[in-house]
Order: C-alpha cells, then sequence, then structure tokens
C-alpha cells in the first residue's frame, strides 16, 4: 500500500478499515495512527436529537437498567455527529455522571454531575492536580451544588448546559489539535460555557480557561499539526464548508435526502455536472449545499466526490475594496486559477448565483458570469448554485448560454410534518444557544402557527425565527433581574446617599442611623442576589407553544394566545358593549358577535375571512358607526378600521388601485391600496362603504378575496385576508325598507323586497359569498332620544376638557328632537342640530369670556329658543363623574 492515509494525508496508508455508512459498507486505507481513532469520527447522525444516539448506544448496565430508547426514525439527519468523537473515558465519565444525577433525583444530566465524574477520573483528576487542585474537593463541591428531587429521570438526558458544554469540550479539542474528546477537553468545556453550576464552582476556586488549557497541553500528547493551506485566495474569499462541518459547526440537515441524493447525481456525471439549487426564500437551498458537505466528511458519498473541498464564495468580499478598473476581475481570476489547479477535490459553491451576471460589470469590461462561462463549459469548474425562481427567471434564464451550464434542481417548499421534524433536528442547537428547553408542543405551534399566520414567507424558515425568538424571549424573561434585587439595590444606593449627606454635615447620630439601615439593606441585596441565583440555577427555562403564540402575536399583531378571562368576558358580552354605541340594530350586532365568537373560539374556516356582511339600510341607521366600534372593541383602536369609498372606484380604470397598477404603468412599484394596507394591518375590519356605486369589475376581484381570502396584487404577491372582517354597506333597498316600515310589514316580506333590488343590481356569484346580508331598520323617536344623549356626551367630555360642565334639561333635549329629527335621513341632522343649536353659542361664550373656567352651564328651552344660564361656579376643576366616562373600549 504506496498510497497516503485518507485521513491524514500525511502517513504512509498501512492498514484497510471497512465500515457501515447507512446501508452501505465502504473500505478505507488508513495509517496506524487514524485507524485506531477513525471509528470515532464521520457518520452520519441518525435520530431527532444530537446525543439521542449517543446514550441509545450504551448497554444497560451502563446506566443501571434505564437506558431510553430514542423515538422511531422518521427522516435522515445529515451532519457531523461530535460524539463519535468521544473516547472511552469520556463515555465512562457521562455513565458516571448519569448515575450521580440520579441518584440525586435529578430532571437531566447537569454541568455539576459532569464535573463530578471529571473530578473523579484519572484524566480530569490529573488536569486539576496541574492546575494546584483538590479533585475531591472539587466533587465535594459540586455534590453539594447538587439539585435534589424525586423522580429520576426516565431515560439519559443532558442540560441546555451540559449540551453546550459538550460542544464547546469539541471545539476545544479541534483547537488543540487533538483527534477525540477526553474528560480533559470536557473540563475546558465545563469553564467556557460560563453560565452552568459548574463554571461557576470552577470560577470560585480560581481556575481559569487559559490556565486549565495549559495543564490539558502538558497533560496530553499533542495532536497532529494542521497542514499549511496551499488555496490562500479560496482560503481569503471562501468559507470552507467541509472544515465547517468537520467542526461539528453546521446545523443538522433534515428531510432533504430526495434534494441531495439528485445534487450528488448531477455533481457525478462527466459532463454539464454544475447543479442549481432554485427555490423560493428559506426553503433550504443553502442547508442542502451544507448537507452535502456533511456528507461528504461523513464519507457517505460517491467514489467520484471523496476528499472533495465544497467552498462557499463570498462575492461581496471580491468586490468590497476593487477600486481600479481590472482589480476585481483579477481577484476572480485567482479564485479561478486555484479551483482549476485543484478540480479534483474542490466544489465551489455560489449562493445566489444571480448576483454572478452584472457583478463587476463596467464599460468595457467583462462581468463575472461571462468570465465563468468558457471554463464551466469546458467542466474545469465545478459548481453549485442557488437561487430563487424570480431571480433564475429575470437573470439567469435570458441568458442562454449561462443557463445550459447548470442543472436546475427544484427546492420545494417542505410540508408542515416535514418542518416540524427539521425543527425536531435543530432543537438541540437552539437548546444549547439559549440554554433552554423546547418542548415538542412549541414545535408544533411553530410550524402550524407560521404557516397559517405568515403570508409571504416559506417553511422551514418561518417556523425556524418564532423558535429562535421565542427562546431568546424565554432567557431573557428567565435572566431579568428580580424586582426584589432591584429594590433592595435601590435601598442600598439610597443608604448610602444618606450616610455621606450625614458625615458632610457631621451629624454622628443621623449618620449612625444611616449605617444601621445600609447594614440591613445590603443583607436584603444579598439574600436576594442569592436567591436570584439559586433560581437561575435550578430551573432551566423552557419554552412552550404559549410562549410561540405570544411572539407571534406580536410579530403580528393576531391574537394567538389562549384567551385570558378578561378576553372570554369581552366576547361574551361582546353585543352588550356594542349596544353602547350603536342604538337598536340587533339583528347585525347579533350575527356580527356570533362571527367574532366563532373565530376567536377556532371555528371559522381557516381560508376565509372571519366573516363577510352586507350592510343594508337607510343613510344615517348606523352601518359605518357599528363598523367604527366593533374595529375599537376588536382591535384596540378604530385605526384598525381600513375604510374605502367605493365612489372613488367608479371608474373602469380606477378598479386597478385596488391591487396595484399594471406593468409598464405609473405607480407600478408603489403596489394596491387594498394589498398594501391588509399587508400592513393584517388583523383589521375592512369597510367598503356605498358599494352599489363601484365600477362592475371591482365585485371580480373581491371574489377571491371572499372565497379563498387571499388576492395576489400585481406585482405578484399574495396578501391573506383570512383574518379580517370585511363589511360591504349599501343604500340599495333602503326606500323599500323605509317604506314597509311605516306599513308595518313582516321582517320575511320585507328582507325578500330588498334581497329582489340586490339581486339586480350585484352579480350572483357575489352574493353568494357574503356570508349573511343584515338589515339596519329605521330608527324610532325613543333610538334617536338614546342617540341624542350619546351625542350629547361627547359635547360634555370636551367642555370638561375646558372645566366646564353642562347639563340639558328634558325640554332641550325635546326641542333638539323636535328640530334634528328626519325619518328619511336618520341620526345624521341631530349631530348638525347639535352643532347649530348647543355647540356654537358655546363656543362664542367662551370666546367673549362670557363662560369662564369651573363653571356650570345648563342649556334649556324655553319661548321657542335655547337659553344658556350658568348656574353656579365650581370653585376647583371638577372630577370626571363614573356617569360620563366614555363607554370602555377593550385592549
Amino acid at each position: 500500500m504506496a498510497n497516503l492515509c485518507q485521513l491524514c494525508q500525511q502517513r504512509p496508508a498501512t492498514t484497510r478499515v471497512t465500515r457501515a455508512v447507512g446501508n452501505r459498507r465502504t473500505t478505507e486505507e488508513l495509517c496506524d495512527v487514524c485507524a485506531s481513532q477513525r471509528s470515532r469520527f464521520g457518520r452520519v447522525g441518525l435520530g431527532t436529537s444530537l446525543f439521542d444516539q449517543f446514550f441509545s448506544g450504551f448497554d444497560d448496565e451502563d446506566f443501571g437498567g434505564l437506558r431510553g430508547t430514542p423515538e422511531a426514525i422518521r427522516q435522515p439527519v445529515e451532519r457531523y455527529d461530535i460524539t463519535e468523537a468521544f473516547s472511552e473515558d469520556t463515555r465512562r465519565v457521562l455513565a458516571s455522571a448519569f448515575e450521580a444525577a440520579q441518584k440525586a433525583g435529578a430532571p437531566a444530566i447537569d454541568t455539576e454531575h459532569l464535573l463530578v465524574a471529571i473530578a473523579r477520573d484519572p484524566g480530569g483528576q490529573e488536569v486539576l492536580t496541574r492546575l494546584k487542585m483538590d479533585p475531591a474537593r472539587v466533587a465535594q463541591r459540586a455534590e453539594a451544588e447538587m439539585r435534589r428531587g424525586k423522580r429520576p429521570m426516565e431515560r439519559p438526558e443532558l442540560s441546555p448546559h451540559a449540551k453546550r458544554a459538550l460542544e464547546l469540550a469539541y471545539e476545544e479539542a479541534y483547537a488543540l489539535g487533538h483527534s477525540y474528546v477526553g474528560p480533559e477537553h470536557m473540563l475546558l468545556g465545563l469553564l467556557q460555557e460560563g453560565e452552568g453550576t459548574a463554571s461557576e464552582i470552577l470560577r470560585e476556586l480560581g481556575v481559569k480557561h487559559q490556565d486549565a488549557r495549559e495543564a490539558v497541553k502538558d497533560a496530553l500528547a499533542p495532536g497532529a499539526e494542521k497542514k499549511r493551506s496551499d488555496t490562500p485566495t479560496l482560503d481569503e474569499y471562501c468559507r470552507d464548508l467541509t472544515q465547517l462541518a468537520s467542526e461539528g459547526k453546521l446545523d443538522p440537515v433534515v428531510g432533504r435526502a430526495n434534494e441531495i441524493e439528485t445534487t450528488l447525481e448531477i455533481l457525478s456525471r462527466r459532463t454539464k455536472n454544475n447543479p442549481c439549487l432554485i427555490g423560493e426564500p428559506g426553503v433550504g437551498k443553502t442547508a442542502i449545499a451544507e448537507g452535502i458537505a456533511q456528507r461528504i466528511t461523513s464519507q457517505s458519498v460517491p467514489d467520484t466526490l471523496r476528499d472533495k473541498r465544497v467552498m462557499q464564495l463570498d462575492l461581496s468580499a471580491l468586490l468590497a475594496g476593487s477600486k481600479y478598473r481590472g482589480e476585481f476581475e483579477e481577484r476572480l481570476k485567482k479564485v479561478m486559477d486555484e479551483v482549476k489547479g485543484h478540480s479534483e477535490e474542490m466544489i465551489l459553491f455560489i449562493d445566489e448565483v444571480h448576483t454572478l451576471v452584472g457583478a463587476g460589470a463596467a464599460e468595457g469590461a467583462m462581468d463575472a458570469g461571462n468570465m465563468l462561462k468558457p471554463a464551466l463549459a469546458r467542466g474545469e469548474l465545478h459548481v453549485i448554485g442557488a437561487t430563487t425562481l424570480n431571480e433564475y427567471r429575470k437573470n439567469i434564464e435570458k441568458d442562454a448560454a449561462l443557463e445550459r451550464r447548470f442543472q436546475p434542481v427544484l427546492v420545494p417548499e417542505p410540508t408542515p410534518e416535514q418542518a416540524i421534524e427539521i425543527l425536531e433536528g435543530l432543537k438541540d442547537r437552539y437548546e444549547s444557544h439559549h440554554r433552554v428547553r423546547i418542548n415538542d408542543e412549541a414545535i408544533v405551534a411553530a410550524v402550524e402557527l407560521s404557516d397559517r399566520y405568515i403570508q409571504g414567507r416559506f417553511l422551514p424558515d418561518k417556523a425556524i425565527d418564532l423558535v429562535d425568538q421565542a427562546a431568546a424571549r424565554v432567557r431573557l424573561r428567565q435572566t431579568a433581574r428580580p424586582q426584589r434585587l432591584t429594590n433592595a439595590e435601590h435601598s442600598v444606593a439610597k443608604a448610602q446617599r444618606s450616610l455621606a449627606e450625614a458625615r458632610d454635615r457631621k451629624d454622628t447620630k443621623r449618620a449612625q442611623e444611616c449605617e444601621v439601615r445600609l447594614k440591613e439593606a445590603k443583607k436584603e441585596e444579598s439574600v436576594a442576589q442569592k436567591e436570584w441565583k439559586s433560581a437561575k440555577r435550578e430551573e432551566t427555562p423552557e419554552v412552550t407553544d404559549r410562549d410561540i403564540a405570544e411572539v407571534l402575536s406580536r410579530m403580528t399583531g393576531i391574537p394567538v394566545t389562549q384567551m385570558t378571562e378578561d378576553e372570554r368576558k369581552k366576547l361574551m358580552y361582546l353585543e352588550q358593549r356594542l349596544h353602547e354605541r350603536v342604538i337598536g340594530q340587533d339583528e347585525a350586532i347579533r350575527a356580527l358577535s356570533q362571527a367574532i365568537r366563532r373565530a376567536r373560539a377556532g371555528l371559522k374556516d381557516p381560508n376565509k375571512p372571519i366573516g363577510s356582511f352586507f350592510f343594508l339600510g337607510p343613510t344615517g341607521v348606523g352601518k359605518t358607526e357599528l363598523a367604527k366600534t366593533l374595529a375599537e372593541l376588536m382591535f384596540g383602536e378604530e385605526k384598525a378600521l381600513i375604510r374605502f369609498d367605493m365612489s372613488e372606484y367608479m371608474e373602469k380604470h380606477t378598479v386597478s388601485r385596488l391591487v396595484g397598477a399594471p406593468p409598464g404603468y405609473v405607480g407600478y412599484e408603489e403596489g394596491g391600496q387594498l394589498t398594501e394596507a391588509v399587508r400592513r394591518r393584517p388583523y383589521a375590519v375592512l369597510l367598503f362603504d356605498e358599494v352599489e356605486k363601484a365600477h362592475p369589475d371591482v365585485f371580480h376581484i373581491l371574489l377571491q378575496v371572499l372565497d379563498d381570502g387571499r388576492l395576489t396584487d400585481a406585482q405578484g404577491k399574495v396578501v391573506s385576508f383570512k383574518n379580517t372582517v370585511i363589511i360591504g354597506t349599501s343604500n340599495l333597498g333602503s326606500k323599500s325598507i323605509q317604506e314597509a316600515t311605516e306599513r308595518k310589514e313582516p321582517q320575511d316580506r320585507i328582507r325578500e323586497r330588498v334581497m329582489s333590488v340586490l339581486k339586480g343590481h350585484f352579480p350572483p356569484e357575489f352574493l353568494n359569498r357574503i356570508d349573511e346580508a343584515v338589515m339596519f331598520e329605521p330608527l324610532n323617536r325613543a333610538q334617536i332620544r338614546e342617540i341624542v344623549n350619546l351625542m350629547l356626551e361627547r359635547t360634555r367630555r370636551l367642555l370638561h376638557g375646558q372645566a366646564i360642565q353642562m347639563e340639558v334639561t328634558p325640554a332641550g333635549i325635546d326641542a333638539l328632537l323636535e328640530r334634528g329629527w328626519d325619518p328619511t335621513y336618520g341620526a345624521r341632522p341631530m349631530r348638525r342640530e347639535i352643532q347649530r343649536s348647543i355647540e356654537g353659542p358655546i363656543s362664542e361664550s367662551l370666546i367673549s369670556g362670557k363662560l369662564r373656567e369651573n363653571s356650570r352651564v345648563r342649556v334649556d328651552f324655553r319661548e321657542g329658543a335655547f337659553k344658556f344660564e350658568e348656574v353656579e361656579t365650581v370653585e376647583e376643576r371638577p372630577e370626571r363623574p363614573a356617569a360620563e366616562e366614555q363607554p370602555p373600549a377593550v385592549h
């Protein structure tokens, strides 16, 4: 065997090693040193947890017969499994740590259990002795800090702190040039982890990371030195994905086996062996390239691709700082020459490959795409590209010469089930980073809620973002200083200031009192500090589905959290609250309230809006006011009402303004008025006022909104209307309603007459998609009287801001009714009458000075005119009486 060792590429190969990789067996030629260590490297890990496979590899006696079995594997996870590098000593230490955790009844193996086991291991004891530490004392200290519980864990499980420590141990071993992870590296990992109990113990004992590292170097034989790179340009402008994979720094790739296999097949071709990954943003194109790097590292690729290096080109680094003409081209030429010189071992990965077209182009110069074409055509470059569907169509498809160099590989968006498995594979990394636990319900909620409520983005990216942000939120909440500690710190600072002032004034007695208070405050601060540290150490925060829902609500404004007691009451008494501002119209309020309750209880069709209603009736009966009230009660403010006056869309050419101007027309870049409004506020009430005035083409646009809960704008973006309440108002049939009401006809007959009018004006497919057509009845005298009181209440509130109280006598209200009520025009004339008869004269008196602040004015009607009398002067600014408060809007 004259070949070099396939692993170290330094010593001559002396041994053939056969091992299983997945379902295949592979043979490697290794030197004696690498052959002894090779079995600990390079396998493809399977399972949903980074350490599940490792723990499942122990015999029952290793864990006292309590070894757990991981769940059935559904999808392969492409990653470099760092547990394969664990030495036998490390495995023994982990088994000992499990026994210690089991005896203490701990819910998981934590850093203090690892420290106890390391302090009892010969390798760990040697390092601690070199640090002038007593291993027995370290073990006793760690045992004293162990959490005690009543229920032992059902199967071996690592806490987030322990997982992070083991990952750092692997990085320490790699940095030291060692080909395995031993107890000595675990000690370094515990020190570097920084937040666990073991790290606190070691710091308190005076152990420093650099000293410990030197002790490990002295205790262990030096590992192999790294080879000097012979590709300096690639190292400067590229990321070595295979190197990152071997260091365990790439996230695992789950559920993309078909796409990875297709890409490997194209890479193995003789010609046109340049795959281009095409898919929507966030579906995992870059992850596929990383998965290929991990497969190469684990040797689970065809022989033609073994020992290849996947280098990710950073095009921005190539362009950065290239001030003079030809400098960019020179850099790219060097990169290409190095790739050509190592064509047998180099694969160039270009993310966002469409940026090559036009990159570095100047007058008389060639762009990057044209420079790559000849080398791609001759097969001198091995390239993997990645881009989106739109960018591929706009930049690469139009260049036929460049397009034929690539073989497209479509990367579809994963299904929700696949996305759940992807997140399960990534869970360990996020738990380790955030030092939290992420339960299974949170993973499922992240996928389901993001799939339903976050539009315009794709799985698994949007679900990963939810989990990441929720974990960060939970971690920050757990590390926030408690109120007791904050108060104690303020008390200490206040006592110190008082003591300094007393000493400056030479007040001995006061200084002694301040010293006593300062001592008590510091004692309270110390107790609060210890309680906080103990709580942080004992409780590992957990990310639940509720945390995911809270983060989603903050991101989108859509209330998807569990209903609180206040919200339940608000929904149960929604009709009553609507009636506080909308007088009468029981049928309309009932239909609207039922739709809101169905949606909030999760019983509405998930692919349709919350509800769609047609409000019919004469003018001034409360159609628009009901929509405003609903927006304020349900969504917190009247701004949640998005109003469109359909008289603005009477002409055919104005219809396009709803979804945006077509390409080539002015305003194409601005988007549509309807689509942009809903994209910015996806949880709102849409009010289409006086729909009958709109052009008939408007109804064709609204069909898709009412049926599928979505609309595509002129730029091809899909906008979701699934969390909106759609209300259309119309005055059609109002004359029939008025006449039939005066004749006291039954409601069924009135409804038939109105619907016949509607069918004559609106297309049947539009009416058929409306949930309910609601008729508003004309207002009677008693209802108008209640409306007058509501309008006067608004005037009272405005005057209250000027420190003036107003009361209107019954005679004054009767006069307003006589003058302002018109059955034909509803309540709107009443608003004008109050402005003319009451607000106008009062404003004149305020400006002229006749009516002063802190006054009370009485409005009466006598001798055919309104009389304004200042009945008394209030000495102080009056408190706002409870009866005069605005009906509360629930937020």
